[in-house]
């Protein structure tokens, strides 16, 4: 269905940029011969409608500093910037407000989960003061599937309950999501952490909420202090919980994947590795469960109780301020909209205009050009180019290249043919990739056509080169899977 999609479509995008290469790279049999970064799948990195999800106490700062209608600005980096000008104890304090309700909502969940068990009122008792309104939290809700790793924290569970257990810098897990129902191995993970909160001492540090909707999320994203993610990287496509957590003041805490590889910055967060991708993935784990640990002990936990003399944390209320200002400017739904309007909505609309004019003559052209295309393109052919003088060449000077196509019952305004030259990244490999349209030189009367081009030399090092043919024609004729002939074949 993809594959029909993609034939079908003007445009095809990923949702994030990190995506959008990986999608290239997963299609591009469908392109043969072309080069991963000439797959048309671009991208538009997704965005959340902000006012949904901030907090009704971070939504009144933004209206005193921001102004009044600062939702109506939201892409304006003049107004957003005064978000650095919000006093450090009023956003503290409104954060701090945003965790309380979160711990009483997780107090209450925690009473129902337990009442719908018919638990003993002991249990009934101890799951009223679970976890602590003062304590740094860490968040990690979304979706049970198996590349989100949400048992990376319990791969070493002496450590884990260490990092809980400190009686100087406390830290409190809350888990929160759905496994799908046929997804055993999604449930037998939050079977995992369900068993390891049960353990002696940690009732009242780690818990897991059941039946996660949008209510919790909102409770979650607004009050948690650290938003966690593990994914295995690529196969977060962008992720938009972290979003929602960031502009609230919330610092995420991920693997470099889906939208943190274009949000993370040392002023908004933190990095789980640095976009490595692993073929063993239980050496990718062991590595990267280690430094999860090592980034909560050495920079997290001490960043968050950094407070000299008792005063504010000064430097975590920068990356609070720095992770809003980041969230709200590059992932607001009015930015990813106005995207699409501009990339692909109004050229989409104009090209339909043109297309449907005259009794739709345009469109008919292109179906017959596309019928032809179909019929004769597998008559062409390309002779490997030519320099027309041996080199060395200076940078400055000019190259002249030519090739002899063959087009068979095509004719020369049917095609475009074009020197496909860049940096030699190996024997057969191009890098920094540069098309440049040849001219035809000489027609000839058996279908063998003489096209010629120069290339100003502007950069020194190692050159290679070939030609190829691809359709004259708008975006979706040009890139219509097979219609592309190189040199020798």
């Amino acid at each position: 269905m993809f594959i029909l999609a993609l034939r079908m479509s003007q445009y095809c995008n990923g949702v994030s940029q990190l995506h959008g290469k990986v999608a290239r790279r997963m299609w591009s049999h469908v392109w043969p011969g072309r080069a991963e970064d000439e797959i048309p799948i671009s991208h538009i990195t997704n965005g959340i409608h902000i006012p949904s999800w901030l907090s009704v106490e971070n939504a009144l700062l933004f209206e005193r500093y921001l102004g009044p209608d600062w939702y109506m600005q939201i892409t304006n980096p003049d107004t957003i910037d005064r978000i650095n000008a919000i006093y450090d104890e009023e956003l503290w304090r409104a954060h701090e407000m945003s965790r309380f309700r979160l711990v009483r909502s997780c107090r209450a969940l925690m009473v129902k989960q337990h009442g719908r068990r018919n638990a003993p009122k002991s249990i009934m008792k101890e799951a009223q003061s679970v976890l602590d309104q003062g304590v740094l939290t860490i968040a990690f809700a979304r979706r049970f599937a198996t590349y989100k790793r949400a048992t990376l924290l319990l791969k070493d569970p002496e450590r884990l309950k260490a990092i809980l257990n400190s009686a100087e810098y406390p830290v409190q897990f809350i888990f929160a999501g759905k496994a799908h129902p046929k997804d055993n191995e999604g449930k037998e993970l939050i079977k995992r952490i369900v068993d390891f909160a049960g353990n002696p001492g940690m009732q009242h540090k780690i818990v897991f909420l059941e039946d996660y909707d949008i209510n919790i999320a909102r409770h979650l994203v607004q009050g948690a202090d650290v938003w966690l993610n593990t994914p295995r990287r690529p196969f977060e496509a962008c992720g938009t919980s972290g979003i929602k957590a960031a502009v609230n003041g919330v610092l995420n805490l991920s693997v470099l994947d889906g939208w943190w590889c274009e949000g993370f910055t040392e002023e908004t967060g933190w990095s789980l590795g640095s976009g490595e991708e692993y073929q063993d993935h239980s050496y990718q784990d062991a590595v990267e469960s280690q430094a999860l640990y090592n980034i909560l002990e050495n920079d997290v936990i001490p960043c968050f109780y950094e407070r000299k003399d008792g005063d504010l944390p000064v430097r975590w209320l920068k990356m609070m301020k720095a992770s809003m200002t980041m969230g709200i400017l590059n992932f607001c739904a009015q930015g990813m909209v106005g995207k699409y309007r501009k990339n692909f909505y109004l050229p989409a609309a104009k090209r339909l205009k043109e297309l449907v004019k005259n009794d739709a003559q345009e469109a008919k052209s292109l179906r017959d050009i596309r019928q032809k295309l179909l019929r004769l393109w597998k008559g062409i052919s390309v002779e490997h180019p030519l320099r027309e003088s041996e080199g060395p060449f200076r940078v400055g000077e000019a190259l002249n290249i030519t090739t002899v196509v063959h087009l068979g019952e095509l004719r020369p305004e049917d095609v475009i043919v074009e020197l496909y030259y860049g940096n030699m990244k190996s024997i057969d490999t191009l890098s920094t990739i540069r098309p440049e349209t040849m001219v035809l030189k000489e027609k000839g009367s058996n279908g063998d056509h003489l096209y010629s081009c120069t290339i100003n030399c502007c950069f020194s090092g190692r050159f290679g080169f070939t030609a190829r043919v691809i359709p004259n024609g708008d975006d979706m004729i040009k890139n219509f899977p097979g219609f592309m002939t190189w040199a020798g074949e």
